[in-house]
């Protein structure tokens, strides 16, 4: 599926809550706070990506920073997605990740 995933999926979804599983039982609520387009760079032997580099940033609650590590995001309109996201620190809203797909 993460094959699957683009910019545009994402685009429309900026603003949406995301419920991110900690585990089979327990559950955060993220918000997808942007969705940007990376520069495209030539690959090797100066084949172009297939596919358009992008990355997705997600802001969740102030009170404890989650790991970086892959994990299950549900959106209604997306479905389930395993993302991996990497904490890039607090803003005044909350704690902010990244997921890069390149």
């Amino acid at each position: 599926m993460l094959d699957q995933l683009t910019h545009a999926t994402f685009e429309p979804l900026v603003g949406k809550q995301f419920r991110l599983r900690l585990n089979d039982a327990k559950a955060i609520e993220v918000e997808l706070i942007a969705a940007a387009r990376l520069p495209v760079h030539p690959g090797r032997g100066s084949q172009l990506r297939k596919a358009e580099p992008f990355s997705l940033m997600f802001r969740g609650p102030k009170n404890f920073v989650l790991p970086q590590c892959i994990y299950s995001l549900e959106q209604e309109t997306l479905g389930t997605a395993a993302i991996f996201l990497v904490p890039i620190g607090p803003d005044e809203m909350g704690q902010c990740y990244e997921a890069i797909f390149n």
